[in-house]
This record gives structure tokens, sequence and C-alpha cells, in this order.
């Protein structure tokens, strides 16, 4: 009990966290392949990046339902099952020269993260002691930054050099590696009891949870309005050859980003949450009053990384400590807010773009932020430091 009181499981967290580093992969990484996709399925670059939204289509339709109705569950089991269902899915988009197949495969791959999102924050937290807590959380989630800012470039690339199909088979090829991992070093945990288990309504009446999910929708629907338009930004300020530079910076702010987050949310969780909104509202606005200053743009997207990098952590220890017993469905509510924010960055975005233009994104996304805080600050109370 000392040790365990002392350290965190790192061997089973880092099965956690390589978890999250797959599903992140498995939804992004077609962006960086959209023309051998299309070509190789015979079908138009924009049809093959339906593959992006019909696998947050299947996580936004599954994370709660799945949830609620597997709450009573062991949890190793139910994690075990959401991997093997994304071996299944990148081993049938890796084989198939069908495009509906691939489609298909890929709404598993989204159902699959649906359900493993939802777990991964409450699973942390039981594996860990609780004044480590939010560390155990920093841990499990840095699969998402090190996926954006080192997995997907270098998919990318190796997708270009070899072929998408193996990209996608050596995803597979790792979950089921991680099958092995999380049987040998990650232990289970029994299910919410009948007796114990609230109503999804009870949960979204729990106080904080309603803000925790605004501040979730408007923060990550800001970011996808900047970030799934990056490049007519750039464009727009005559840095179109600088993508992979700026998504560099991005992602290497992130990880320091979810680093310091690590260090200390267990204690400044409130000021780590507004320090993201507020950090991130300067990035866009720098944008937003750039003349195309490659050093304010530059400096701008920093910024925004160390906003966004241990976003998900800030957000998923929120939920988890506002909703207490049940997180789990209230990391499933996240999960839906945050792929619906996907959804509607990409959607809204590309109105904004096409009605007024790119650097309109900037301001509408401080619009969102101002959206951010306000909630944030309604759950204030329930932030407040482990003692």
């Amino acid at each position: 009990m000392t040790a365990r009181a002392d350290r965190l499981p790192m061997a089973g967290l880092c099965a956690l966290a390589v978890a999250g580093f797959v599903t992140i992969l498995t939804e992004a990484l077609p962006a960086g392949l959209l023309p051998q996709i299309g070509g190789s399925l015979g079908v138009s670059e924009a049809m093959a990046g339906q593959w992006i939204s019909v696998y947050a289509l299947g996580s936004l339709l599954a994370a709660i339902p799945l949830t609620a109705a597997t709450r009573s569950w062991r949890r190793r089991p139910l994690l075990l099952g959401s991997i093997v269902g994304f071996m299944i899915a990148n081993l049938i988009t890796a084989l198939t020269g069908s495009f509906a197949v691939a489609m298909a495969a890929r709404f598993v791959g989204g159902v699959s993260a649906g359900l493993l999102w939802a777990l991964l924050a409450g699973y942390a937290v039981r594996m860990a002691p609780p004044r480590l807590a939010g560390r155990a959380m920093a841990v499990a989630m840095a699969g998402t930054p090190v996926a954006l800012s080192i997995g997907v470039p270098a998919g990318t690339f190796l997708g270009m050099l070899a072929g998408w199909r193996l990209t996608f088979g050596l995803l597979s090829l790792i979950a089921l590696l991680l099958v092995g991992w999380i049987i040998a070093k990650v232990p289970d945990f029994p299910g919410e009891p009948e007796t114990q288990r609230p109503s999804l309504t009870q949960v979204f009446a729990v106080p904080g949870v309603r803000p925790v999910l605004a501040v979730t929708l408007c923060f990550v629907l800001a970011h996808n309005l900047l970030y799934t338009y990056i490049a007519p930004i750039l464009a727009d300020y005559r840095m179109p050859d600088r993508i992979d530079d700026v998504l560099l910076v991005f992602g290497g702010s992130a990880l320091v980003s979810i680093g310091l987050t690590g260090v200390l949310i267990d204690r400044w969780l409130r000021a780590l949450l507004f320090a993201a909104i507020g950090l991130f509202i300067v990035a866009a606005f720098m944008l937003a009053v750039t003349s195309g200053a490659s050093l304010a743009i530059y400096g701008a997207v920093l910024i925004w990384g160390l906003a966004f990098g241990g976003s998900a952590t800030v957000l998923q220890t929120a939920s988890a400590r506002t909703a207490g017993p049940a997180a789990d469905v209230a990391q499933a509510m996240i999960v839906t807010a945050w792929n619906i924010a996907i959804f509607g960055g990409a959607v809204l975005g590309g109105i904004i773009l096409e009605t007024a233009g790119p650097s309109r994104l900037s301001w509408a996304g401080i619009a969102l932020l101002a959206g951010a805080v306000a909630a944030a600050s309604c759950m204030v109370t329930k932030l407040e430091p482990n003692t």
C-alpha cells in the first residue's frame, strides 16, 4: 500500500496513453493521405475526407448510450473490447478495396473511440493514489498531443513513402500488441452497482457538469475553427508553404503544455483552466490583428499549442471532479461535446471561410472563447485544489 500511495502505476497508465494515441491517430491520419486514399478507392478527395466525419459521427452517436448501457460491466474487458474494435477497423481499412466497406470500418472505429474516451479518465483516476489523480490523468491523456505532433506527421510520411494501407495495418498491429500490454499491466475494476447508477438526467443535473460541457464545446469549437482551416489561414498570410513548420511548432508547444499540466493539475486545476482559455484568446487575437508577420504567426501558434495541449486533461479532470462517482457517464458527455465541436468546427468554419474569408475565423474563435470564460466562471467552486 505504501508503494501505491507514493507512486503512479506508470506501466498501466502508459498503456492507456498508447490507447489514446491509437485513437487520435486513427481519427486524424486520413487528413494527410486524402489524395492517396481517394485515388486507391476511386473517389474524390472530398469523399475520402468523409472518413474523418464518419469516424466522428460514430463517436458522437455511441459515447453516451454505449457508456450508459455498459456501466455495470467490469472495466478491463470493456477497455479490451474497444481496443479490439480499433484492431478490426484498421485491419479492414487496410485490406478492403471498397469505399463503402472502409466507411463502415471507420464508423466502427469511431464507436470504439467514443467508448474508450469515456473510459480513460475514470480508469486513470481509479488506478492512482487520490492525491495524484490529476497527474495520472495527464499521463493517460499524453497520447493525444504525441499523436498530433509526432504520430500524424510520421504516419503521413510513411503513408506517402510506402502506401496508406501499410500505415493502417501498423495501427492494427499496435492495437493487437496493446491488448497484451493491457492484460499484463492494467488492473480490472468492477462496474457500478445497479443501486448506485444515477440516470443520464441526474448526471447532467449535477452542479458543475453543464458548465464543463459548455466550456468544452466552446473551447474545442474555437480550436477546430482554426485548426481545420489552418491552410487557408496561412495562405491568406502568404505562408502557404509553411504549414508543416507551423504544425510542428504547435505540436511541440502542446507537448510542453501537457507536461506542465501533469505537474500542476492536482493543485491548480482552476488556474490551468483559465490559463488555457486566456492563452487561446491571446493567440487568436494575435492571429486576428497580425498583418502577416511570420514571427507573430509563429508566436501565436506557439501560445495556441500551450493553451490546447493540456486542455483534454484539464477538461476531463474537471468533469471527473464535478461528477464524482458518475465520472464515466460525464466523460461520455465530454466525448459527445468534443465530437460535436469537431463536426461543428468544420461546418461553421467552412461557412465563415466562404462568406467572410479566413481573416474572420480568428474573430469567431475569440467570440466562442468569451463564452468559455463565462461558462468557466460558473464552475469555479467545483475546481478547488485537492487537499
